[in-house]
């Protein structure tokens, strides 16, 4: 009677023992199986032998990271392939990782969650490298194409009219953002591939509608037809007749601007030889004074003055020695209108 129960004991261990074997032979059979329920990058891998799953990945995961990123903006396309940034990646790694994430647990866990369909809930990430100098070099390729820089307004002088240039706006494209999102598309296949371009838009500093305001007074000067033009606000306010240099004593054609201002002023004689014994003097307000009323000076003793009404007959003619010459009541009503700094073109 007390062999019976030896012998049960013994059947017992021998009934465990053949399923510890049996449970170590079906784990060592699984352990080339990726375990159900592993993803990588949302890709099902699960149940598949390692080369299996490599094989899908080749397939699946590398035709989305090969593919090209797109930069768009308006009708502008910019395109950087995955062989120009260096995309690479390494799959038998990532399959690896999956086969040993596989093997978590003890040898029971293992196999008891093979043998009740139980399954591991992993989604792995590839380690995906590229050129980060390449995607740079793409990035600034993009702001050299798209950016542009703004162009004020400006004015063309002319004797009878001023050519207003509009003003242009400028772009500049946001170069972190797009970089940022050109990394982003490189190192994952699952993000967007096909970018906008972020551009800023920058105005100019002086627009068509400020030019009013920088130009309030303009001052032109036409020596073939001896008119002088008052602008206001870059519109004719009033046409004067007057007088300009003579032959060999030509009042110098260009752009100046009013220098100096004065009420009844003393005539500063030039050293020029037509000058004559005058040459360098200064000869006060008075009958001896040619430089009547008013004066503005534009450049190197040249200037816009009135004359002695004796000398009007000059006026509308080349017979001055290079200044603009004016009547008496005209060029008391211009003097206030025109401010030191104000524009005189001279044509």
């Amino acid at each position: 009677m007390a062999r019976r129960p030896i012998i049960l004991v013994v059947a017992v261990l021998a009934i465990l023992l053949a399923g510890t074997a049996g449970v170590y032979a079906y784990d060592h059979a699984q352990q080339h199986t990726i375990a159900k329920g592993i993803r990588v990058a949302g890709i099902p891998i699960g149940g598949l032998k390692a080369d299996a799953a490599e094989a899908r990945l080749g397939q699946q995961y590398l035709g989305r990271l090969e593919k090209s990123v797109v930069v768009r903006y308006g009708a502008h396309r910019f395109r950087l392939s995955a062989k120009r940034a260096h995309v690479a990646t390494d799959l038998t790694a990532t399959v690896e990782e999956a086969l040993a994430r596989s093997r978590d647990g003890g040898l029971i866990s293992r196999a008891t969650r093979e043998l009740t369909g139980g399954r591991v809930d992993a989604n792995l990430q590839p380690q995906v490298t590229f050129s980060r100098a390449a995607a740079r070099r793409f990035v600034a390729r993009v702001a050299r194409t798209l950016n542009r820089a703004p162009q004020n307004a400006s004015v063309t002088f002319a004797s009878v009219k001023l050519t207003t240039v509009p003003g242009r706006v400028g772009r500049k494209v946001d170069t972190a953002a797009l970089a940022a999102a050109v990394d982003a598309a490189l190192a994952n296949p699952a993000a967007a591939r096909r970018i906008r371009a972020s551009v800023a838009t920058v105005r100019p500093k002086l627009t068509t509608r400020a030019l009013a305001r920088k130009y309030p007074v303009v001052v032109t000067i036409d020596r073939a037809s001896f008119r002088l033009r008052l602008w206001k606000n870059l519109r004719v306010k009033k046409t004067y007749r007057i007088a300009v240099g003579m032959a060999g004593l030509e009042t110098p054609a260009g752009l100046y601007h009013v220098q100096n201002k004065q009420i009844d002023p003393s005539w500063q004689v030039p050293n020029s030889p037509w000058a004559g014994k005058l040459a360098g003097q200064t000869i006060p307000p008075g009958p001896a004074d040619p430089i009547k009323a008013r004066w503005l000076g534009i450049f190197n003793g040249a200037g816009i003055h009135g004359i002695d009404p004796s000398e009007y007959g000059s006026i509308g003619t080349a017979g001055s020695h290079g200044c603009v010459r004016m009547t008496i009541p005209d060029v008391i009503e211009l003097y206030p209108q025109v401010p030191v700094g104000a524009p005189v073109y001279i044509a």
